[in-house]
């Protein structure tokens, strides 16, 4: 793999051969130039990764050189350095794309930490740029497979929506294909050649979503040694898909609803806002109006991002779609997996459009992909198929279902079931309350939830039981 190169400009000597000592033993290939003029001939000269170059400089100052270097190489990384009373001009560098800015005095370890992610960002933006050519085409409803009217009235709408601003909220089941719809609306888009970040906002621990969001400025907290964009700054211009939304804190949703107001953000530790223009795209596969009663999410909060509200119908609600999911899988992991998979026997058929999908469309494309690994010969026959799916048990829709004569109270009836299968959880893992979450396919703050909401947590209990 070839050395990322760096371009080192100061007309300081000293400072020079310092930065270049430094980077050099980081295995990066230096170049360095003497000024702002040296600066330019060296940047059309060569190809370059990134710039660190003085802000003060004679002639042509470090401003000078950061436009000259985004217009002959606009995904160059720019590193500004500044002195204490010229950070007025480091923000207006920032403004004209430079990644970030360092303040003299600085450690030579602050340095390397920022060129190394800067490098780091710009190969994950090439490496994106790359897959979005040639994905690109992929997320034209390619991979949302179907043909029932609830999935045609999906096409319908990612087609109305697709080149507006306004949010879009997405809920279903999990594994129901939320990201894929997300992913549909950004590349049908305007913003198709900018950025798509996603995040399961459930997978960031609390004490770091601000900064994951916002970004931080070096010093806002113990380990902030350098200035962080977040996923608002690293969507610019594109879409940020923010799944299981509910997992968001209240007192960072109302930042978030700030910034969804007036498309401003503040990192933590900052004291200015900065503009930002993304495409705001979320999810939940919880019932968001259970959840505003609930005060998990608030009210207000969904009102802005339920502007244009997408429901995704779990499997089992459009079994007609089960045969050509089943296509698209057998010619997905047909090729990726070298084993040609023609079809599938009548009777495994029937088993897979049987079968009830409590994990959806990701469970079907496991089952699939597993049946062509272990499978033989050409065709998928029952034999391939796992157990439970083989199982002789009843349907787990309507059909199983028996109303009494003179009805019933559903939701006692429904708190009463969430109840059981909460208490066996907890009674099959022990009392261990992150494996029992696992069990039930929740976060472990939607289970801590549920227990206090039946009042199976114990005053005074904290994680595990």
């Amino acid at each position: 793999m070839a050395k990322a190169r760096v371009l080192v400009v100061d007309d300081e000597k000293s400072m020079r051969d310092l930065l270049s000592i430094t980077l050099e033993k980081e295995g990066y290939d230096v170049l360095t130039a003497a000024g702002g003029e040296a600066a330019i001939e060296a940047l059309r000269r060569d190809a370059t990764d990134a710039v660190i170059t003085d802000l003060r400089m004679p002639k042509v100052d470090g401003l000078q050189v950061l436009r000259a270097a985004k217009e002959i190489s606009p995904d160059v990384a720019v590193i500004v350095i500044t002195a204490v009373a010229s950070t007025e001009t480091a923000v207006e560098a920032m403004k004209l794309g430079a990644y970030d800015y360092i303040t003299k005095p600085f450690k030579l370890d602050e340095v390397s930490l920022i060129v190394r992610n800067a490098l780091e960002r710009k190969r994950l933006r090439d490496e994106n740029l790359y897959l979005r050519k040639q994905l690109e085409t992929q997320h034209r409803f390619e991979n949302i497979i179907g043909k029932s009217g609830r999935i045609l009235e999906v096409f319908d709408t990612i087609r109305k929506i697709s080149d507006s601003p306004s949010t879009a909220m997405i809920t279903g089941e999990s594994g129901t294909g939320k990201e894929l719809v997300a992913r549909a609306i950004h590349f049908n888009s305007l913003r198709r050649d900018k950025p798509f970040v996603s995040v399961n906002c459930g997978a960031i621990p609390e004490g770091l979503m601000e900064s994951e969001l916002f970004g931080h400025v070096r010093g806002a907290f113990t380990g902030a040694v350098a200035n962080k964009i977040g996923l608002f700054s690293a969507g610019e211009g594109g879409t940020l898909f923010l799944d299981e939304i509910t997992e968001i804190p209240p007192l960072l949703q109302v930042k978030l609803l700030r910034a969804i107001q007036t498309r401003e953000i503040r990192r933590v530790g900052d004291t200015k806002d900065m503009k930002t223009d993304v495409r705001l795209i979320a999810a939940s596969n919880r019932n968001l109006e259970d959840a505003v009663r609930d005060g998990i999410l608030r009210e207000d909060l969904y009102c802005r991002l339920n502007v244009i509200p997408i429901q995704l119908p779990p499997l089992r609600e459009r079994r007609e779609d089960i045969p050509l999911l089943v296509a698209h899988f057998l010619q997905k992991f047909g090729k990726d997996l070298g084993k040609e998979a023609r079809g599938v026997a009548p009777e495994a058929m029937i088993v897979l459009e049987r079968y009830h999908w409590p994990g959806n469309i990701r469970e079907l494309e496991n089952v699939l992909e597993r049946a062509i690994v272990l499978g033989a010969g050409d065709v998928l026959g029952i034999e391939s198929l796992p157990e439970t799916l083989r199982r002789e048990r009843p349907v787990k829709g309507m059909e199983a279902v028996e109303l009494p004569e003179d009805g019933l109270d559903l939701e006692a009836t429904l708190d009463t079931i969430e109840r059981g299968y909460l208490q066996r959880a907890l009674d099959r893992t022990g009392g261990v309350q992150t494996k029992a979450a696992e069990l039930l396919k929740m976060t472990f703050r939607q289970f801590r939830y549920k227990l206090q909401k039946h009042s199976l947590v114990r005053k005074g209990s904290g994680g595990d039981t």
